[in-house]
This record gives structure tokens, sequence and C-alpha cells, in this order.
């Protein structure tokens, strides 16, 4: 496997508009370095406390993204660093996000994670609560979060035009959020099986882990 090959290719397939974003999840930071070495500054994680113990040995010109499904009793020990948390799914997760923050002076990058897929273990907001949550007053008072655009997973299967159907709603709910707050830009959709049809649809973040690192242990 040849993680310098690998990227290369893949960035020599996706449009400069797009960020790539390398899902490092249980992988070794070796292999990390490698993908460091590479010119990769962009890396996800999925539990926190992996991301906090590769924070400390990777260089620091690193950023950082939280991809997993995020408990509010861990936000704690990435607050200092994290830059951008893709799974935001609650205005209580929010608010943990915020008061964290609050205690290290930053703000922090978050997404709403919309609920695109049919399954029901996909966590995330309906499109709704997402709208109501924007014009919400009590969020006006975070001043520590920042909430920069969606994420969004769409269903595990090959039938891509499920998938297809996944992503457009994502994008259509992205442009209906962002007629309320219009410096949002971020729509994260699309990993490894499924980014150019994400970026066909209107992606602007693509979460790559097996393309880059090879199947998972």
């Amino acid at each position: 496997m040849n993680i310098e090959q690998n990227l290369k290719e893949i960035k020599s397939t996706i449009p400069e508009s797009v960020t790539l974003v390398a899902v490092s999840k249980t992988k070794p930071v070796s292999d990390l370095m490698e993908a460091y070495n590479t010119g990769q500054r962009i890396f996800g994680e999925n539990k926190i406390q992996e991301m906090v113990e590769k924070y400390e040995e990777m260089p620091k010109d690193i950023e950082w993204h939280m991809i997993g499904h995020v408990q509010r009793n861990k936000v704690k020990y990435m607050a200092e660093f994290v830059n951008l948390i893709h799974g935001v799914d609650s205005f209580k997760l929010l608010k943990e996000i915020n008061k964290q923050a609050k205690k290290h002076d930053r703000v922090i990058n978050c997404l709403l994670q919309i609920k695109i897929a049919e399954e029901d273990s996909k966590f995330g907001m309906s499109a709704d609560d997402a709208t109501s949550l924007l014009q919400s007053e009590k969020i006006s008072e975070l001043k520590n979060i920042k909430i920069v655009g969606v994420m969004g997973m769409a269903t595990f299967t090959d039938n891509m035009n499920q998938v297809e159907k996944e992503f457009k709603f994502l994008k259509h709910t992205f442009t209906e959020l962002k007629s309320l707050q219009p410096e949002l830009k971020t729509i994260s959709m699309g990993m490894s099986g499924d980014y150019q049809l994400a970026i066909d649809c209107g992606s602007t973040m693509i979460r790559l882990g097996s393309s880059i690192f090879g199947a998972r242990n």
C-alpha cells in the first residue's frame, strides 16, 4: 500500500475547491506521517482519545477533524485543539462544545450532521431541526462555536441511485440553510466508495480513509 501514491492520485482527480480529509482512525502515527510528508495536513479521527494521542505526538500545523459521533462528556479532551467537528447533531452538544471552547478562549467550527440515510443506525438531525436551530435565539448566544456547514452520511449500499438521492438532499438542505445563514460554506459528504459522486452532487469536503491508507485492520 503506497500512501504517497494514493494521495497524489486522489488529489489529481479532485477539484481544487474540494477539501480532502484523510480519515486516519485506527492507523498508526507512522502512516499518518507518511501522508503528512506527502503534504496532507487535515486528518479526521472518530475517537477523541485516539485523536488526542496523535495530536500530542504529531506536528502542530495539522488540522484535526472529529468525524465520529461525539459524546458530550468527552468534548473537553479535544476542545484545546480540534479544528472542525463534523457530527454535531443536537443543541445540547453545541452548548457543550461552546462551553469547553470558551475555557480555551477559542472558537470551534462545527458542521450540523443531517440525517440523509434511510438506515436507523445513522445519527443526525432532520433538515427541519437544523432550520429551527439556525433561526433560534439561543444559538446566537453561543459565541465560541461557529456553524460553517453540514455533514451527511449516505446509506451503506451498492445502489448508487439511492446514494445520489441522499447526496442531493444534503445539497438541497445546505442551500436552504445558507439562505438563513449566508456564511455557511462546507458540505462534508462522500467517502472512499462514493466521493466522485459526492463531488458531482456539490460536496466541498470528502472524508477518505481506505483509499489512502488501505483497508482498516
